[in-house]
């Protein structure tokens, strides 16, 4: 048996992990796409390192495009086979993969046009809507907690990782020649004492374990702090300054955080008279999705819906679906909220946004989450004197600032806390994925004074043995 890694291996997005069990049987663990990676972007999504059509099964283990991105790709280069995933996990990749064949056809329509000009080829996008579509029948929906047998080598169970809704850890149980082992990928570990969803829960002891480690050297603020500084930012630049915060926030999870957060701030009477615009189509998708799984929500918010019918509405919350309403709020000036995507804003109505208002010292950009450092929010949150931002360059006037305690990724703490129910002499190797390899280091060490004897940090496309005959 072995474990190859072909994405997120000593960076934080492309998650894919691909198990060999003897004879020939090959299991492909999520289908990332790399995002935020500057020019080697392109690249690392054209090339697998491995052959598609020799993949018997794909298992998903949450719906970020950093962790199921490429899987129409895949299929398009030749997988047949089901996609094993959580009902929730299906819903929401459903829309995500269909929102990321649209950017794709967009992006080359972009370019292309600029291509023609210089007579050069025209470029193809990774996958287009249909075939995103195509990946929908695939599914293979299976609940938290069940045992579920793919074939008479493997059997799956998902056990909950609070990281977003039906986000799971892969437990894997593998019988190769005549011997079981059990093996666990975290996918990406949610925190404790989240302020919507429930923690990641424990799991069975494992031989091995893929573990993601993207804050393996920080602690997180109290996800309590965040609410307060949020309304600090409202205050300052809209009140004060009367100017516009722009908040850029992934469709999925952080911007259904960020309106809990307001609707909590309108409860408690503290939230200002104003504007609060989500724009983005997506984000709007996900968060009526979002609200058909209450089952996931915590005990504090199951509590809150007994009194609250709708735990991310308040007064002066406006959606915006087209692009007309999007550019209108560019010719405004009245002081608002606008939340729009995407987090690291690499692409989406935001870009926009911030080109309009990253020039103006009234305004304020406020990032809320991990970003690339290519990306354009990595190069924001170093405070540069300008920015590129759709081949123009804009002199960065607009505060920009940083909430770091909304992350859905668990700290150093969370992380060891979610290993805490494994015997630390029982694992016979534990790899460490998703992160940088500098905060890799800093986590294996960590790990190593744990207990924790053979810890692996693989690089891209780096194949292990797991030393069973």
């Amino acid at each position: 048996m072995k474990i190859s890694f072909h994405g997120a291996a000593r960076v934080v997005t492309g998650s894919k992990h691909l198990l060999h069990i003897n004879p020939n049987k090959k299991v492909l663990l999520d289908c990332g796409m790399f995002q935020g990676m500057g020019q080697d972007t392109i690249q690392l999504n054209s090339h697998w390192g491995f052959e598609p059509r020799e993949i018997d099964h794909l298992i998903l283990s949450h719906a970020h495009i950093d962790h199921i991105g490429l899987v129409p790709k895949l299929i398009k280069d030749g997988y047949a086979g089901k996609i094993y995933c959580t009902p929730a996990t299906a819903s929401l990749a459903k829309l995500l993969l269909l929102d990321s064949a649209r950017i794709q056809e967009a992006d080359a329509k972009y370019v292309n046009k600029q291509r023609d000009k210089q007579g050069r080829e025209h470029v193809e996008p990774l996958y287009t809507e249909e075939e995103a579509v195509a990946v929908f029948s695939l599914f293979e929906t299976i609940p938290y907690h069940e045992h579920f047998k793919i074939d008479n080598q493997l059997e799956l169970m998902f056990t909950d990782a609070g990281h977003i809704l039906g986000s799971a850890a892969v437990n894997l149980v593998v019988k190769e020649n005549g011997k079981k082992r059990s093996i666990t990928f975290s996918g990406d570990v949610g925190r404790y004492r989240d302020m919507i969803l429930r923690s990641p829960e424990i799991f069975p002891q494992a031989d091995f374990i893929i573990l993601e480690s993207t804050y393996g050297d920080k602690l997180h603020e109290l996800v309590t702090v965040a609410s307060d500084k949020l309304l600090t930012h409202i205050v300052e630049t809209c009140i004060d300054r009367k100017g516009k915060l722009v908040i850029p926030a992934f469709s999925l999870g952080r911007t259904q955080e960020i309106l809990y957060m307001l609707n909590q701030l309108e409860i408690e009477k503290r939230l200002p008279q104003l504007n609060y615009y989500v724009d983005s189509p997506l984000s709007i998708k996900i968060t009526e999705m979002v609200k058909r799984y209450p089952d996931h929500f915590n005990a504090n918010v199951q509590t809150l819906l007994k009194n609250d019918k709708d735990v991310f509405d308040f007064k002066g919350l406006q959606y915006l679906d087209s692009v007309e309403e999007s550019m209108a709020l560019n010719d405004s000036n009245d002081p608002c909220v606008i939340i729009s995507s995407s987090g690291m804003a690499e692409a989406g109505r935001v870009r926009h946004h911030i080109a309009h208002n990253v020039e103006d010292a009234r305004n304020t950009i406020l990032m809320t989450g991990y970003c690339e450092p290519e990306s354009l929010g990595g190069r924001l949150k170093t405070k540069p004197d300008e920015v590129g931002i759709f081949g123009k360059r804009f002199k960065v006037r607009a505060q920009i600032a940083e909430i770091t305690s909304l992350s859905a990724h668990g700290d150093y703490e969370d992380l060891c806390q979610w290993l805490a129910c494994q015997s630390p002499q029982d694992i016979k190797k534990l790899f460490l994925v998703h992160g940088e390899y500098d905060v890799q280091q800093r986590f294996k060490d960590r790990l190593l004074r744990k207990g924790f004897d053979d810890v692996h940090i693989p690089s891209l496309h780096e194949e292990v043995g797991l030393g069973i005959a």
